[in-house]
């Protein structure tokens, strides 16, 4: 098995953590189960959030009664204080547990700090002061709130998206929190399924042995190929270097990564997959994106009220309405 320590925190764990989202969209029990079954299989690093419905509830039904062997990391998208800790103490409940290891400002339009006025950062030193929580991480998709965060030296986590269609900033980035010790959770490993090769992801990343990717897993299939990457850990060879090359490539420019954070929709488009739709069509099965539901869902594209909303959520600063009309016009071309 591989291993990557978290900078500062000195928390070593397997390699493969496991990212929790995925987990609130099957029953309690699948939930349960699948994070029992990665325990039981080397994974130690369990990553989840309060605004994950009942992502946090199934790591506490699967794992609590092995809660001194794991590491559990989770986030809060409080802006006040009172949110603050009603978010900590929920997931405290939520997950059987009386500390966090890792608890994360979740994807803040600002880095919080000290004086800030928030109180936020104030907040974790006492949460931290109390032991309810270990070390105090953040989580971003905007480039200059994580670098912030990094030169800051305030934060002993940071977590951002990063893959082998990352720019040179991106890395600069990773190698910034490792010339300051700081551990660095990489999601979106797939680039929200744009990547489907899991071994070419894991070999890139595992270039940076400070990096900790943390899979999105739902389905047991998406276990059993990680669970094999502990025993066979794929490694970078010519085949997956010029497959990287392809990929870098064909997602050159602009793109929607599927974050969601542009997401509602007031008119109810699934922004975070029809604006990425031309990619999803030629990188993934076809057919499901091209059935009636599919075909239903792109047609509310339509509908756009050109509102602006989802344009000034988008942490990448993409032009998302155009970029809808751009990814449906395409879309028609595969229905003739």
């Amino acid at each position: 098995m591989e291993y990557v320590t978290l900078g500062r925190t000195q928390i070593t764990v397997n390699r493969n953590g496991f990212g929790a989202l995925p987990v609130q969209r099957v029953s309690k029990e699948e939930g349960a189960g699948l994070l029992r079954k990665a325990y039981e299989n080397g994974i130690n690093f369990f990553d989840s959030a309060r605004a994950y419905s009942d992502s946090e509830e199934k790591i506490g039904l699967g794992l609590s009664d092995v809660r001194q062997h794991i590491y559990l990391a989770t986030k809060t998208m409080a802006t006040t204080i009172e949110g603050f800790w009603k978010d900590l103490e929920t997931s405290l409940e939520m997950m059987k547990t009386d500390y966090i290891d890792i608890y994360q400002f979740h994807n803040p339009s600002f880095c919080p700090k000290p004086g800030d006025g928030s109180g936020l950062y104030e907040a974790m030193l006492d949460a931290k002061e109390q032991g309810k929580i270990r070390f105090i991480g953040i989580t971003n998709h905007r480039l200059p709130v994580a670098m912030e965060a990094v030169e800051s030296d305030l934060y002993d986590t940071v977590q951002f998206p990063f893959s082998y269609i990352a720019d040179k900033k991106e890395e600069d980035l990773v190698r910034a929190c490792k010339e300051k010790n700081i551990g660095f959770i990489c999601m979106k490993a797939l680039s929200g399924g744009l990547i489907t090769r899991a071994d070419a992801a894991y070999a890139y990343l595992a270039q940076f042995d400070n990096v900790l990717p943390i899979w999105g897993i739902q389905k047991d299939s998406e276990l059993d190929e990680f669970i094999q990457f502990n025993e066979q850990p794929p490694v970078m060879n010519e085949e997956i270097k010029a497959l990287i090359k392809h990929d870098r490539e064909e997602l050159a420019g602009e793109f929607c990564r599927g974050c969601g954070y542009c997401m509602p929709c007031p008119v109810g488009i699934q922004i975070n997959t029809c604006a990425r739709m031309s990619l999803l069509l030629r990188r993934s099965p076809a057919g499901g994106h091209l059935s009636e539901k599919g075909q239903e869902m792109m047609k509310k594209i339509d509908d756009c009220l050109n509102c602006g909303q989802c344009k000034a959520h988008c942490p990448y600063g993409l032009d998302t309405p155009e970029l809808l009309r751009k990814n449906y016009e395409d879309y028609k071309t595969f229905l003739k």
